[in-house]
């Protein structure tokens, strides 16, 4: 099961932010990966680095220790968490952030709105799941040009970043 939430709020300590989560996730036994929400480029962006991430794990072709971690870098559309975490991870101050909430593997166990709200009261942070619509400068952001935004129309904008996620198989 995956859940998936936007959300905004003021990240005065980004230490502080990810223990936080890193307890919650421990508690409900959960993997939880949060991304700056100027690099996702919808819910599509974020399943397809799930689902690629969990068949990785799955296959034992995983290039890091956590599926949280390989989720990531599949995200980011990077082999390397060098260049991942600084291009996706949270940053300090006001901002909107995407959090995937995914269950253990071979747990299906339904992941309920409720504690979605319980994540983001713990972290102070109000659900906005806007932050999660990309659009030509998300694609700037993660490493697109102009180029090749250019062979695309608009409604097809999102599948250049699928095909960054997918590219991560290729480049392992």
């Amino acid at each position: 099961m995956i859940k998936i939430a936007g959300a905004e709020g003021n990240i005065q300590n980004v230490d502080s932010f990810l223990k936080k989560i890193e307890s919650f996730e421990k508690d409900h036994k959960l993997v939880i990966q949060v991304f700056n929400a100027d690099l996702i480029f919808g819910e599509k962006h974020i399943i397809s680095a799930v689902e690629h991430a969990v068949r990785a794990v799955k296959r034992k072709t995983n290039t890091t220790k956590s599926l949280g971690m390989e989720i990531l870098l599949y995200a980011s559309g990077d082999r390397q968490l060098k260049l991942a975490i600084p291009k996706m991870g949270v940053i300090k101050g006001k901002n909107g952030v995407a959090f995937v909430l995914v269950n253990k593997i071979g747990d299906d166990t339904e992941i309920s709105n409720n504690l979605i709200n319980k994540l983001l009261e713990k972290l102070s942070l109000k659900r906005n799941d806007e932050v999660l619509e990309g659009n030509r400068d998300t694609l700037k952001k993660f490493g697109i040009n102009d180029e090749e935004i250019d062979t695309v129309t608009k409604d097809k904008y999102g599948n250049l970043i699928l095909e960054k996620v997918a590219m991560v198989d290729i480049i392992k």
